[in-house]
Parts: C-alpha cells; structure tokens; sequence
C-alpha cells in the first residue's frame, strides 16, 4: 500500500486556484421574482387557443359598442320596401359572395337590382326592412349586458353566503345550506319562467330571474375551498394573533378562493347568454322591437327557408361568443389552478 502512494505523481504548483466566494453574491437569485398573475398570465399566453378566444371575445365587444355607431342606419327603423334584402358587401361581392343574390321562385336573381335598392345591407334585412347589421350587434351588446350583470351578481351573492357558511360552519352551515337545497331542487327554469310572467318581460326582469338561482353554484364551490382553507396553519396563525373573522375571510381565505371564483364566473358567463337567448327565443325574453341574440335567432328561425341570412348572423355569433368562453375558462382553469401545473 505504501509503495502505490509513493508513485502517485505529484501535481505542480499552480495548477489549481483558491476562489473566494462573496457570501452576498452565493445565494442571490438571478431570475426576477414572478408574481402569481404574472406567471398565470405567461401560461395564459402559452395556451393558443385561450389567447384567440380573447381577442376575439375583445373583437366581438368592440363591435356590440361599434357596430350601431357605423351602421348608417338604426336597428328599429323600418323600410318595408328593403324587407328581406340579402348581404351585400362592397369589394366582397365581386368573390360571388354577399353579393345580394337571392332565390326568388326557384330563380337567382339580384333582389337589390330588382327592388331598386342603391344602398348596401352588409347583414342583409329582416322581413320588415330593418338592417341587421345594426340590429346583431346592438343584440349582442344587450346580450352581454344581461350575461354579465347577472354573473356579476351571482358571483357576489355566491361568495358571500358561500363564505358565511363555510367559515362558521355548525347550525350556521346546516341552515344555510338546507336553503340551498331547497333552491337546487326546484326547476331553474320553472322558476325563471313563474317570476317573468309576474313582471313584464324585459331587461331587469331577465337579469333577476338569472339571479335568483344561479348563485347556488357559487356558493357551493366557494364554501368546499373555505372549508378546506380554513383549518390550514395561516389561518390558525390569524387567528391566534387575534385577527377578526371579517379579516380572516376577506384577507386570508378569499385570496386563496379568487382563482377558483375567476374560473367558475367564466363558465357562468356563457350559461347566462345562452338561457337569456333561450328565454328570448321562446318568447319569454325581450320584447319587439328590442333584440337580443335570442329575439333575432327566433326571427330567423321563422324564415329559415327564404331568408336564412336572418338566422345565420346571430346564431353564428352567438356560437363564437359561446366557444371562446369556454376556451377562455379552460385556459384559465389551467392557469390558476396549481394541479393543472406543468
């Protein structure tokens, strides 16, 4: 053994270096600090799908506002000799497309040419004249408002009593949610349809009759997260140092709970248009002249066969809107939620 040490070749002198570490440089952190939105938003970004669906939900709200402003015309006034006028667009029509060729006894012929109509309905009209370019995307526009306003109250109804009755838990949590059950187990849509017929159908009418169930999924999705938050340690810390419950709720639990609550409204949204345009499609919604998504699909389905350009706009529409939220609520979901984590 001692004769293998012996002939191990001896390295030479400076061969090897002493570095000094600074001990205030060994442990810094090169990489900028990333918030918890900021890094949901990178992930929103890297999902193509969800990015599309918000620009083009973007695009879609743009036009509700602009639309009736470049229309030349409104979405209430009537010319019944222009009544159930194909699209014509300018530019476009030399394609053979949107043209304003339509089928008059079997035939096609340029109804725009034939009626002596000068003037370009880019959405083509409904059967009294009126331009539906207008008449979509003011539909649209009333169709969101509804959509939103009645998420946005479910939303806060549902935290609030989802939070109540999570936090306190006990006979609060056991009165509360036999209320709840009573609510769910009764029809929605009975009750939607017994509280319109007592007010007069309109905007205010559809947006409570939205409301007066819908929180209940809220509620129940906000009091699981509570209940599962509120017997963790920051939560006991809180509470040891003397924290009120209003503090601990709205300072402690609701941060925690605001990813699943963004997530479940984007989903509410969408339900929320579709249930005001069935209302308004059996003739329970908004009333004429008023459009709505709805009103317009119920008008066109009427004339499905000779002017289908009625049906095809707003049911188009109200397709677009309804996929990029749900691609938007997936990619959020994938986002905000730390298990979808890649």
């Amino acid at each position: 053994m001692t004769q293998n040490i012996d002939k191990i070749p001896e390295l030479p002198k400076g061969s090897f270096e002493r570095i000094t570490l600074d001990s205030k440089q060994s442990e810094r952190i090169t990489k900028p600090s990333v918030s918890f939105w900021q890094d949901a938003w990178y992930r929103i970004r890297k999902n193509k799908g969800a990015l599309f669906s918000i620009i083009l939900f973007g695009l879609i709200v743009i036009m509700s506002f602009l639309g009736p402003v470049i229309s030349p015309y409104e979405p209430n006034s009537q010319t019944i000799t222009h009544a159930n006028l194909p699209p014509k667009i300018p530019v476009i029509e030399n394609l053979g497309i949107l043209n304003g060729v339509g089928t008059l006894a079997g035939e096609e012929v340029d109804l725009y040419e034939m009626k002596n109509v000068e003037v370009n309905y880019w959405f083509g009209t409904d059967g009294l004249g009126r331009d539906m370019f207008s008449r979509v995307w003011k539909g649209t526009q009333v169709s969101l408002f509804i959509a939103f306003v009645a998420a946005a109250i479910d939303m806060l109804i549902g935290v609030i009593y989802g939070g109540v009755s999570g936090y306190f838990g006990g006979r609060v949590d056991d009165f509360m949610q036999r209320i709840v059950e009573i609510l769910t187990g009764i029809p929605n849509l009975v009750v939607v349809i017994l509280f319109i017929l007592i007010m007069d159908p309109g905007i205010l009418a559809i947006i409570i009759a939205l409301t007066i169930t819908g929180w209940t999924g809220m509620s129940r999705v906000v009091r699981g997260q509570v209940l599962k938050y509120k017997s963790q340690e920051f939560v006991l810390a809180a509470r040891t140092l003397g924290a009120s419950d209003s503090r601990i709720i709205w300072k402690h639990l609701m941060p925690n709970v605001l990813g699943v609550i963004i997530i479940n409204t984007m989903f509410t949204i969408p339900s929320a248009i579709f249930f005001e345009a069935f209302l308004s499609f059996i003739g329970l919604g908004l009333q004429a002249p008023d459009a709505s998504l709805g009103t317009l699909i119920n008008d066109g389905y009427a004339l499905i066969q000779f002017a289908p350009h009625i049906l095809a706009f707003p049911a188009v529409l109200l397709s677009l809107i309804m996929i990029a939220f749900n691609l938007i609520g997936d990619g959020l979901r994938d986002a905000l939620d730390p298990k979808m984590k890649d």
